[in-house]
């Protein structure tokens, strides 16, 4: 047994405890996090096949309305408001991108702003930032730009200009960022996808350099409402997303893609939600739009149920795809549900 690899540990659970189903929300939902285009499709199909189908899984889930990430722009940007916005108003809100292609024009980031006003005109509700801004993008001289950049900070001051919100992945889990050894907690899931290290130096910046660059973009865009992707690019440090709101009334969080990381700190969490109860908003992450996701996050928004799968059924013996941890439930306050759920994207315009 001292021999027995990690990868075939797969320990059946013999607590017994409690379990709440939670089917639907008290309120409609919003979900300001979701993926439903061909931008992540690994052969360029829409990740959804049938609206139709989906609509009827949104309708199952309570969920009124989905925020999609995948409008990037023109002819891309174009398809996804014909295919969501415009078939179905009310059940769709479809963010552009920027091309930071664009950079290399030489005009010193013009283009950037025509293209986003470009974007706006044809309908985009708001502008998402990928994590290749601050690991990958690089300029015409071929420095690497982080969000923080003058030319950075004009786009998202020109989407506050349109009242449109800007929605912001910077860095990743700070995990990706930590030796790539045996004292990492990520460090299967990172050997199942090894392009997510970004701890070599000599390539990347670390992690806290981009979120040093993250709060001076919002510093620098008081009039621009920014929404921190996954739980405010930090969800191992509640605090510091606190802090962050403190110094900051534009700057909220979604919860998309960290329920494994937010379930494991659930008491942190309830005190966290109480303390801005106007700025945490739902977000899943979890495309195409998957029934198990949206149930488990309201069952750790809603219940105070111990121990159990972040990703999967109670029964599910297989570790989770982020870590090998299990999560309870933050049992908020039922009286700061509506806003998460729902008002908070209402108010934003979403």
């Amino acid at each position: 047994m001292s021999d027995l690899p990690l990868r075939d540990f797969r320990p059946h659970d013999r607590l017994v405890r409690g379990r709440t189903v939670v089917a639907r929300p008290p309120v409609p939902a919003i979900d300001v996090h979701n993926h439903l285009g061909t931008w992540l499709s690994p052969d360029g199909s829409w990740l959804v096949p049938s609206v139709r189908d989906l609509l009827g899984t949104l309708d199952d889930l309570g969920v009124e309305r989905v925020v999609n990430l995948d409008g990037r722009w023109g002819e891309e940007l174009e398809a996804n408001l014909r295919r969501y916005d415009r078939a179905h108003p009310g059940r769709f809100a479809t963010f552009c991108h920027v091309d930071w292609g664009l950079l290399h024009t030489g005009d010193d980031g013009r283009a950037l702003l025509a293209s986003l006003d470009a974007s706006v005109a044809a309908g985009a509700r708001g502008l998402k930032i990928w994590k290749d801004l601050g690991l990958g993008v690089r300029d015409e001289a071929g420095a690497l730009v982080r969000p923080d950049d003058e030319r950075v900070v004009r786009v998202v001051q020109r989407a506050g200009e349109h009242g449109l919100p800007v929605l912001i992945h910077t860095a990743d889990p700070v995990a990706f960022f930590d030796p790539l050894d045996g004292t990492n907690e990520r460090l299967e899931e990172l050997a199942g996808q090894p392009d997510w290290w970004f701890g070599d130096r000599t390539r990347h910046p670390s992690f806290e350099d981009l979120m040093g660059a993250l709060e001076r973009l919002v510093a620098a865009c008081p009039g621009t409402t920014v929404i921190g992707a996954h739980v405010g690019c930090h969800a191992e440090d509640l605090s510091a997303v606190g802090t962050m709101m403190d110094r900051y009334p534009t700057f909220h969080a979604d919860l998309g893609g960290r329920l494994a990381e937010i379930g494991r700190q659930p008491r942190a969490f309830a005190r966290f939600v109480a303390a801005h109860p106007d700025r945490v908003l739902l977000g899943t992450d979890a495309y195409p739009p998957d029934p198990q996701a949206y149930r488990n996050l309201y069952r750790f928004l809603e219940t105070d149920d111990e121990h159990w799968p972040y990703d999967g059924a109670d029964d599910e013996a297989e570790p989770g795809s982020q870590g090998r941890w299990r999560v309870s439930g933050a049992a908020l306050d039922p009286a700061l549900l509506p806003a998460l759920y729902r008002d908070n994207a209402l108010r934003l315009g979403l």
